[in-house]
């Protein structure tokens, strides 16, 4: 839906989508549910102004960031965040890094998967105009999107297979290991009364 208005909104006004905009609109729409959709994004882009990381609430509330993560791990994958990111990194170091910072959710929580995926977005030579002049800026606010940005999906950027730990000897319990602290039998006749909504001063006295 907003990838959608999006695309109208450049044919209406001539100009590259600004991340911003992007960001309004899912705030807005998510904000309209109040939560129900239960999306946490992580939105990313370039733009004229340079570029933007955000993190997008469930009820759409935002925030703007060096470094994000949402969704199941995101405590995990933060505590590799906190520990590792510098500024001015290289592109092949950040990489590294975010595949790294997946992998401990994935290690350490049930719901996040077992692949790798990695987007880079690249700024191209358009989108920096702004620094050149005002003349050039206007140029590059008016560029299509596909002339300011370069998006690289490095989809199955790691397959992660198997166990992370695995017993040398696979423990096997004894029987009657457990105790039994109780047992109750309920005959099955009984049960069939209740089912069928006898009351239950009857199925006593029977």
């Amino acid at each position: 839906m907003v990838s959608s208005a999006l695309a109208l909104h450049r044919f209406a006004t001539g100009r590259a989508s600004r991340v911003a905009t992007a960001l309004q609109m899912l705030k807005s729409h998510l904000f309209r549910h109040q939560g129900h959709i239960s999306a946490a994004l992580v939105l990313g882009g370039v733009d004229v102004e340079g570029p933007h990381l955000f993190t997008v609430y469930p009820h759409g509330s935002t925030d703007s960031l060096p470094f994000a993560t949402m969704g199941s791990g995101s405590l995990n994958a933060m505590a590799v965040f906190e520990a590792d990111y510098r500024e001015g990194m290289g592109e092949e170091e950040a990489v590294a890094l975010v595949a790294r910072a997946v992998r401990a959710g994935i290690f350490n929580d049930l719901g996040s998967g077992s692949n790798v995926d990695v987007c880079v977005i690249r700024k191209k030579a358009a989108c920096a105009a702004k620094e050149a002049g005002a003349g050039a800026a206007a140029a590059a606010a008016a560029a299509a999107p596909e002339d300011l940005v370069e998006v690289d999906y490095k989809r199955g950027f790691e397959i992660l297979q198997g166990r992370t730990y695995e017993r040398a000897h696979p423990v096997v319990y004894a029987k009657g290991t457990t105790p039994v602290v109780a047992t109750k039998v309920m005959p099955l006749h009984s049960a069939v009364r209740v089912l069928e909504g006898e009351p239950a001063e009857a199925m006593e006295t029977a």
